[in-house]
């Protein structure tokens, strides 16, 4: 048999404790808590086993990364092990003393994220009280250090207008890069769907302020879609098993972030096999790898290694079953379901996320 290349890119979720309580979370439902993480020498191993596989990012996540007292130390290892390392922080525990270690410790990049550019917007998605001026006077502190920043905002129904100053804040910020990207539904995104979901002239108009700032020049922008809006999939991860691994914080090895859901299956552990035998060898990665697990009409289609099948995790949110052809698809016979949730969004109150 052969064996699949390596993964190029490491996520590793740290923990899910988290001081936000964003609705659009794309942590499962069940958080995991603090009593269940991997401790340091799990997530040392994790990394050396990743290097030696020839893994060439890390992405440090959560939760919030930084609520754990050893990442200098696992930022640390990382840098030593020739791993590209990022943060991927709300900001709101990062302070001068935290970011001096870490770049000691050779961080090389962080992606810090805003809710909103409003402190009213941004306190009412992330529901802590002082959270933005806490991430203003963290991104200024980013600036200072020489760390190249990107400013990551999570846009849906009731931000999206303010697409143009979002911009203009992540230019006054010194952020090298912008990434704008729509609420993706799995997890508690899922869950507040109806209260998120932006409309089709929202969607439209937010294209349209991207490529206007692309036009003036100076940053890099990264732009990411809702799926409910288009009519083919995304190829989730770069496809199932192919670029990605994701480790969840009790140490489960995932082919992406919402993998959890998948009903009867065992998730592999770091704990129990090494990072190399679950990602060679496994039932969970091997399910939905390359096309031959595909539907008769996805095999035939000229995009199948372009969008590998779309999303299995959207497949089982919307039909039931992870091997459906992804409803996003308009090819799909589930498309009607996302065209359904389109026509039917509504504002109900959200749900936080909450332990």
């Amino acid at each position: 048999m052969t064996l699949p290349q390596p993964p190029m890119s490491l996520l590793a979720e740290l923990t899910h404790r988290c001081p936000l309580a964003c609705p659009y979370c794309s942590n499962p439902l069940d958080l995991e808590r603090k009593a269940a993480e991997l401790d340091t020498a799990g997530w040392r191993r994790v990394l050396e086993q990743a290097a030696e596989m020839g893994v060439l990012q890390v992405h440090f996540s959560g939760g919030e990364p930084m609520a754990r007292p050893d990442l200098v130390e696992l930022v640390t290892l990382a840098r030593k092990l020739n791993l590209y390392t990022n943060l991927i922080t709300s900001g709101v525990l990062l302070d001068e003393a935290k970011l001096d270690a870490l770049d000691k410790a050779g961080l090389d990049h962080i992606q810090l994220s805003f809710q909103d550019v409003t402190e009213e917007g941004a306190e009412r998605i992330g529901g802590l009280k002082g959270a933005q001026p806490r991430k203003l006077k963290a991104a200024r502190l980013i600036q200072a250090s020489g760390i190249p920043m990107t400013l990551n905002f999570v846009v849906h129904r009731e931000n999206v207008a303010r697409i143009p100053q979002m911009f203009e804040l992540a230019r006054q910020l010194g952020a090298g890069r912008v990434e704008i990207a729509h609420t993706q539904y799995y997890g508690w995104g899922l869950k507040n769907r109806d209260a998120l979901l932006p409309s089709r002239e929202q969607l439209e108009e937010s294209t349209r302020a991207v490529e206007a700032e692309r036009e003036k020049g100076g940053l890099a922008i990264d732009y990411v879609t809702p799926d409910y809006h288009a009519d083919r999939p995304k190829p989730c991860m770069g496809g199932w098993g192919q670029r990605f691994v994701n480790i969840s914080p009790s140490g489960r090895v995932l082919p992406c972030h919402a993998a959890e859901i998948i009903p009867n299956v065992t998730f592999p552990n770091v704990r129990d096999e090494s990072l190399a035998e679950i990602w060679n060898n496994s039932h969970l990665f091997n399910m939905f790898r390359g096309t031959e697990w595909m539907p008769e009409a996805c095999r035939a289609c000229d995009r199948k290694e372009i969008d590998w099948g779309g999303c299995r995790c959207q497949a089982l949110a919307l039909t039931g079953n992870a091997a459906n052809m992804d409803p996003v698809c308009s090819r799909s016979p589930f498309h009607d379901i996302v065209e359904k949730a389109v026509e039917q969004a509504e504002t109900p109150e959200l749900v936080y996320r909450r332990f």
